[in-house]
């Protein structure tokens, strides 16, 4: 569909600029009347070439920061549930974010609202903004004349979502520095420190001990690959990514190593679990379809393994069983969890039983980080003290004997 930039008068009398598609530019001009807009102008909006095909490669696009929609849906759940018309309350809102891009995406959603389009549709435009998860709850919202309770509910549900997100980066943030500290002084001492010392150790002619030929070597041979080490490095990450991306096979044996996985193992799998849970709840608890919303979750799970679980519960749903009896035949789910939820469809309150595994789920997954980071600080000082320090004494042993022959 075309596109179309207008300018015209508000009933305020603020000239507003915007580009908007529609047939014809008469749309255009009928539906801004209908606003009771004054058009000053409306003409074709014409893209470059170049910028409309960089405009559509996912990297150029401009994605919205979990933070910001956190905001934002807060702040619309409680402006709608106060009575403000849909329109006022994004036109509100898009004047208080400070990011372009969603400042851009709040206005395009507000555009088309204006033009006749419901809020669900208007935001499948914008699917690096808005999740199939965040979209399918609005349109229930729509549909059940509850979008004020749906907008609250899927409020709480990333809140919550982003506590556990914040919890998860505070706990590693101190392993991930101080690991990153302890490589780059063994890059540093290898590349910079070591060859200095070789150099000064041919001149005096000194003959090296076995750790410090070692050591010299290692760094002639890093100093002369390193680049090559990058390159390599950097082309497995990318074959890695494009393989797990369009392989469906090799995702989902990545997935499953890393749930069976040793120490990391344990914590990728209650993240998975308390995810599912909270997402199913916020869902069914919306008024989502119990299909649909299976086949929701199976898309946000993270993990190709559990995705494919739900999947498989799904068919399984349709052709008449409980959501409990095919998540316990996968094996995926432990016990607990699976008659927490037979419990909750036997009682009616599914989406509270979801809701406790949910909280349940998040303690252990901070509980498990915060072992995790407890065991792994001093595995790190550790290597950092050996590697760092055993390199320390590979250079200066060479001096001990110099120096012990000089006295001698």
């Amino acid at each position: 569909m075309p596109k179309y930039t207008y300018r015209a008068r508000t009933p305020t009398g603020k000239i507003v600029t915007e580009t908007v598609e529609a047939v014809s530019p008469r749309e255009v001009v009928d539906k801004l009347r209908n606003l009771k807009y004054a058009v000053i102008e409306v003409k074709e909006f014409k893209e470059s070439t170049i910028k409309s095909f960089l405009n559509k490669l996912p990297i150029f696009k401009k994605k919205v920061k979990f933070s910001d929609l956190v905001i934002f849906s807060r702040q619309l759940a409680t402006l709608v549930s106060s009575g403000v018309p849909l329109v006022q309350g994004l036109s509100i809102l898009e004047d208080q974010f400070e990011s372009p891009s969603f400042k851009d995406v709040i206005k395009s959603i507000r555009t088309d609202i204006e033009s006749g389009v419901s809020i669900s549709d208007a935001m499948k435009k914008h699917p690096y903004a808005f999740s199939d998860l965040y979209i399918g709850m609005v349109h229930a919202g729509e549909v059940g004349g509850i979008l004020d309770q749906v907008l609250d509910r899927l409020s709480l549900y990333l809140e919550a979502t982003q506590e556990l997100k914040s919890k998860i980066k505070s706990a590693m943030m101190y392993p991930i520095i101080v690991s990153v500290v302890a490589v780059g002084a063994a890059i540093v001492m290898l590349t910079v420190v070591v060859p200095r010392f070789a150099a000064l150790f041919a001149e005096m002619g000194a003959k090296l001990p076995a750790p410090t030929q070692m050591l010299v070597n290692l760094s002639a041979f890093i100093k002369k690959w390193i680049l090559l080490f990058v390159l390599i490095g950097a082309a497995i990450v990318i074959v890695f990514r494009r393989l797990y991306k369009t392989n469906v096979k090799f995702a989902l044996k990545v997935d499953t190593f890393l749930l069976n996985a040793p120490i990391f193992g344990d914590v990728i799998k209650k993240t998975a679990i308390a995810k599912f849970t909270r997402t199913l709840a916020t869902l069914v608890r919306s008024g989502v379809p119990i299909l649909q919303a299976m086949e929701t979750v199976a898309k946000t799970a993270g993990n190709k393994l559990i995705e494919k679980t739900i999947l498989e519960a799904r068919e399984s749903i349709r052709e008449g069983e409980r959501i409990a009896e095919p998540l316990k035949k996968s094996g995926v789910f432990p016990p607990m969890v699976v008659q927490m939820i037979a419990v909750g469809e036997e009682t009616g309150a599914l989406d509270t039983m979801l809701t406790k595994i949910a909280d349940f789920y998040d303690s252990e997954v901070s509980a498990a980080i915060e072992g995790l980071t407890g065991m792994i600080e001093p595995l790190i000082i550790v290597f950092l003290a050996v590697v760092v320090g055993g390199m320390v004494v590979a250079m200066y042993l060479p001096m001990f004997e110099i120096t012990s022959k000089i006295s001698g």
